[in-house]
């Protein structure tokens, strides 16, 4: 591990060394490894919620599987990627207890306001904004496909749902986001 400029830049041999300090229950190392990943995973909770503080409950869920489960880890590719997929799993458990299929045609698209935040380009949190403001079944499996890059097949297993309803999720998520870019533009354009 390298302290440099108040960051922690960590090397995957240097979290194995935490890693193993958690597998013994040391409570420095696993605060140590909550401390070095929360950030990035906190990222990747925010994804599949509208709000900042069920993210954190995710986190939270996520973290106490990881140090539950962390002998179950083979090593066979990145701790991080581990714990990134325990994550996932995490809002995906939360999505499966609330269990509302809501879609946008139900919903109508006054009720999901966007506001114009961006001079010339589309910033990434706009872009994150209008997804987490997408319906709960619209927004996890548009996270799943697009940026976790699992299949429909296995999206509709995860989420509880067929592979067709899966594709027309997606679709009808890209419809909408593409519609709220355009008035984006336009908006900004006058």
């Amino acid at each position: 591990m390298v302290v440099q400029n108040h960051f922690i830049m960590i090397t995957e041999n240097s979290l194995m060394n935490v890693w193993e300090g958690c597998l013994r229950n040391e409570r420095q190392a696993q605060a140590l490894l909550y401390k070095l990943m929360a950030p990035k995973m906190l990222t990747v909770c925010m994804r599949y919620v509208t709000d900042r503080d069920e993210a954190q409950d995710i986190l939270q869920e996520g973290f106490i599987k990881v140090f539950q489960n962390m002998e179950y880890f083979r090593r066979e590719g990145s701790s991080e990627g581990w714990i990134r997929r325990i994550m996932v799993h995490s809002a995906i458990s939360r999505f499966r207890k609330r269990r509302q299929l809501i879609f946008a045609d139900d919903m109508g698209e006054s009720s999901l306001p966007i506001e114009p935040t961006f001079n010339n380009l589309l910033e990434a949190k706009d872009l994150l904004k209008m997804i987490q403001q997408l319906p709960d079944t619209y927004r996890s499996v548009f996270n799943l496909y697009a940026v976790e890059g699992y299949s429909h097949r296995e999206i509709g297993q995860m989420l509880g749902m067929t592979e067709l309803l899966s594709r027309t999720s997606l679709h009808r998520a890209r419809a909408i986001l593409k519609t709220r870019i355009s008035k984006m533009e336009v908006a900004q354009a006058s």
